[in-house]
């Protein structure tokens, strides 16, 4: 699967914003997060890009992915909120908060583990 610069920014934007939900950041967080970096091919730099993206714009580049990309950011954040073996509440927010914004609703994401 192949995303834009611009998507890419703010999925992984996203996946930052729940891996710091709770405000800690387990080593399984940071294992699965490498994983991402040679999956869609982005670097410790570009985490630090993709933090400065206005959460609001971010929002609206994944509002305007087609729903295959969006499934995957689903799909991606749920690996993310389980990675350390606990979902915490502040995760699960976040994630319904993401979704809200791409406009869509859990019951469309078939895949989704929460």
């Amino acid at each position: 699967m192949t995303f834009t610069r611009e998507e890419k920014l703010a999925l992984v934007k996203m996946v930052d914003y729940v891996i710091l939900a709770d405000s800690k950041v387990d080593p399984a967080e940071m294992k699965l997060l490498t994983e991402l970096m040679h999956r869609f091919h982005f670097d410790a730099f570009f985490i630090g890009q993709s933090r400065n993206l206005n959460k609001e714009e971010a929002y609206k580049i994944l509002g305007g992915m087609p729903l295959h990309k969006k499934q995957i950011l689903a799909q991606l954040l749920d690996q993310v909120a389980i990675a350390d073996g606990y979902v915490h509440e502040k995760e699960i927010i976040k994630i319904i908060e993401t979704l809200n914004h791409m406009g869509i609703e859990r019951s469309t994401l078939n895949s989704s583990n929460l």
